[in-house]
């Protein structure tokens, strides 16, 4: 791949904590300590060792929490990747409607893959689900500030990893869209 043409970007359904990539990105919420989802599903095949670097970056780094739109990595634990890069994502419902805070999360992950040199990178549809964002909206902003970004340069793979039809078919679309 030359540094003039960015990796194809890709969405697989599957489960992300076993994709065979340098990094996954986790929908964290704010706390860093788990949740549901994703989250909950990240730190679970991860071990306790994530768990003790999310605790270890809430006492040192980020006392009040991972702010909405930032992005941190950590080590992987027991998943099959090297690195969690860390996002939390606007919550809808909670009337968090920006959606600059969205493209945030997907740049800032980006740009936390590039700085711990990981040259694959699988996202999940942040803040869908249980945060309130249309599955399409997400595909929309994922798609566009991912392709966008020129931090692709340093990268092999981009995959949108997505759980449910819905979800793949929104990505695989905007996707189509995107190259059309």
């Amino acid at each position: 791949m030359t540094a003039s043409q960015p990796p194809p970007l890709e969405a697989v359904a599957g489960d992300i904590t076993t994709q065979r990539v340098d990094a996954v990105v986790n929908a964290a919420n704010t706390s860093l300590l788990g949740g549901g989802g994703v989250d909950g599903a990240i730190h679970r095949a991860a071990g306790p060792s994530l768990l003790a670097e999310c605790q270890e970056l809430r006492r040192t780094r980020y006392p009040a929490g991972l702010p909405v739109g930032e992005a941190v990595a950590t080590g992987a634990g027991d998943l099959p990747c090297r690195w969690v890069i860390h996002t939390v994502g606007p919550n809808r419902r909670a009337g968090q409607t920006d959606p600059a805070m969205l493209a945030s999360c997907f740049e800032s992950s980006l740009r936390e893959a590039v700085r711990v040199g990981a040259r694959s990178v699988a996202f999940p549809a942040i803040s869908a689900g249980i945060y309130g964002w249309d599955i399409e909206e997400v595909a929309r902003m994922a798609v566009d500030t991912v392709g966008g970004s020129d931090l692709l340069d340093h990268l092999s793979t981009v995959r949108f990893v997505l759980f449910g039809r819905e979800a793949l078919a929104a990505f695989e679309s905007r996707l189509s869209a995107r190259s059309a």
